[in-house]
């Protein structure tokens, strides 16, 4: 299951926002100014999202690289994928559910993104 955990979101969220791949140095520095959190707690965090392959690393000399292999969006739709289980009149159910829920403007994107595929 790839369900985040709290840290690991938010080590995700600096790695989506980044313009390039990130050290482990520069993402801990993003997200040290916002709480106290160890340099270490920061690399196992990358590790654990590259053995989960939701990160990709490269060796860049003596460091690694990380960056994001998915879009937000596509590995939030991973996780409810992941939770809406059970015969197919139940998951439509949901994604009905789901779409009700919406503000009208998304709804009318949705609709214009599903015709358009």
């Amino acid at each position: 299951m790839t369900l985040l955990g709290e840290l690991e979101a938010k080590v995700m969220e600096v790695l989506w926002h980044a313009p390039e791949p990130m050290s482990v140095r520069q993402a801990h520095t993003v997200l040290a100014a916002d709480r106290d959190l160890a340099y270490t707690t920061v690399m196992t965090v990358l590790d654990r999202l590259a053995k989960k392959e939701i990160v990709q690393r490269e060796r860049d000399g003596r460091q690694w690289l990380y960056q994001p292999m998915t879009s937000r969006g596509a590995l939030i739709a991973d996780e409810i994928l992941e939770l809406v289980t059970g015969p197919a009149d139940e998951r439509r159910a949901v994604y009905v559910e789901l779409v009700r829920r919406m503000p009208a403007a998304d709804r009318t994107a949705l609709a214009k993104e599903l015709s358009a595929n």
